[in-house]
């Protein structure tokens, strides 16, 4: 069971930060109206306040690097926990910034997951 949930949160890994970095607009499909973000400490609720958020955050173009995927499966019947590290590139940027990442993933009646929880913080030092 826990290889299962390990497969799925890689997966689900793979896939987000692979439209974050290509076609960040598309996010909003993983969100549904009780999700919420904590980004940088500031908290935002539904699926459009969680794109336009991403949507304006002020660079169009980087790169994530996973460092960690770390799963668990979670109290609610199906889900995932989903803490991430890595790093990331703005375009034009020489250095990396390290972050983390920490994503609840709730099953859909449809079978597939979105994401109810998901915390961001970059990580100075």
């Amino acid at each position: 069971m826990e290889e299962h949930v390990e497969m799925l949160g890689r997966a689900f890994v793979e896939h987000y930060y692979h439209l974050f970095d290509n076609d960040r607009s598309s996010l909003s499909s993983l969100y549904q109206p009780t999700s919420m973000l904590t980004f940088e400490g500031q908290k935002v609720q539904g699926a459009e306040e969680i794109s336009s958020k991403l949507n304006s955050l002020p660079f169009d173009q980087c790169l994530h690097s996973i460092s960690t995927v770390d799963t668990q499966s979670s109290a609610f019947h199906g889900g995932i926990i989903v803490f991430v590290s890595g790093s990331l590139q703005l375009a034009g940027e020489e250095h990396h910034l390290r972050f983390s990442q920490m994503f609840h993933l709730v099953p859909t009646l449809q079978g597939s997951f979105f994401v109810q929880n998901d915390i961001f913080r970059l990580n100075y030092g």
